[in-house]
């Protein structure tokens, strides 16, 4: 196997604020993969939040043997963003070689679109109401929220959006006390989902609190082995490919949470159509989709994936799969 890594840098249309800081670009890393045969490739998003770095990305993938497949990659490398860029390629490449689809090979039934959330950048209420009205057409928002002054913009959205269906995620920014206070707010105000309310690790109070709005877990649910750990604490648990290490424990993890009896939000870090591509395939069914990076960049990927009015649709086979 021969393995290429590239580093790719995607402008975004504006600036994208969330409580962790600021972007102006998306820098993705896009494995390459040839077995002689056949060409595969898949794309990840190195994040700090987890010490992950483009250059300690690009050294995992490096360091694989020239010899593997899907199966032996779980063990090879552990979940996070190294394992999702190969893991993707190797489906693109099965795929390819068979002349068929990725979703045929995982047995799945042919995918459709699904509504995807469109993400509104922090900033001050104003200006976030001037976003929510810019974007009142769309179905679902979801609302970067985790500072001390987030009840005014959230009723600021909800002025400008008074229609939409909203979703919150507070990215680990609340402590329990202000979660209780807000919850109710929340309810108040029709929102349909609260991400991450409180820091992973320090999520316990959440198993003995009133929960009016659906909780996900997103930095506190990474692959199967997160789930013993949310029993109580969470409704949902928002799947990303970087965190799962892949498409294969995605759907591993898809069906395992479901199970279990928890609500499905399918995610993504802010990256191209080639990232997306993957989920769209778990996101089949989802309570609550958010795969849409690529609404959010100035520049996409060729063959792009098509977003309109019934969401995000499946790849074509030229992007991935």
């Amino acid at each position: 196997m021969q393995i290429e890594v590239t580093r790719d840098t995607f402008r975004l249309a504006q600036v994208f604020t969330i409580s962790r800081g600021s972007r102006s670009e998306a820098q993705v890393l896009t494995a390459h993969l040839r077995d002689g045969t056949g060409y595969g490739r898949g794309e990840c998003v190195p994040y700090a939040r987890y010490g992950e770095t483009r250059d300690s990305v690009a050294a995992q993938i490096e360091g694989l043997p020239a010899v593997f497949d899907r199966a032996a990659l779980q063990d090879l490398l552990p979940a996070g963003a190294a394992r999702n860029a190969v893991d993707c390629a190797l489906w693109d490449l099965e795929a390819k070689r068979a002349g068929t689809r990725a979703w045929n090979i995982a047995g799945l039934s042919a995918p459709g679109p699904e509504i995807t959330a469109y993400t509104l950048s922090l900033d001050t209420p104003g200006k976030m109401r001037a976003q929510a009205a810019a974007n009142a057409h769309r179905p679902l928002l979801k609302i970067k929220l985790g500072t001390p002054d987030d009840m005014p913009r959230l009723e600021a959205v909800r002025a400008g959006a008074p229609e939409a269906r909203i979703t919150v995620d507070a990215n680990e920014g609340w402590s329990a006390e202000t979660y209780a206070a807000l919850a109710p707010q929340l309810a108040r105000l029709g929102v349909a989902l609260v991400e991450q309310p409180l820091p992973a690790g320090e999520d316990d109070p959440l198993a003995g609190m009133d929960r009016p709005v659906p909780v996900c877990a997103d930095e506190s649910c990474h692959d199967r082995a997160s789930l013993p750990s949310l029993r109580g604490k969470y409704d949902v648990v928002n799947i990303k490919l970087d965190k799962t290490g892949g498409l294969t424990e995605a759907l591993a993890l898809r069906d395992a949470a479901r199970a279990e009896g928890f609500g499905i939000m399918v995610g993504c870090m802010v990256g191209s159509s080639l990232a997306m591509a993957p989920a769209t395939l778990v996101a089949q069914g989802a309570l609550v989709t958010d795969l849409d990076g690529p609404l959010l960049l100035a520049e996409d990927r060729e063959n792009a994936l098509t977003f309109d009015a019934a969401g995000v649709h499946p790849p074509d086979a030229a992007l991935w799969g």
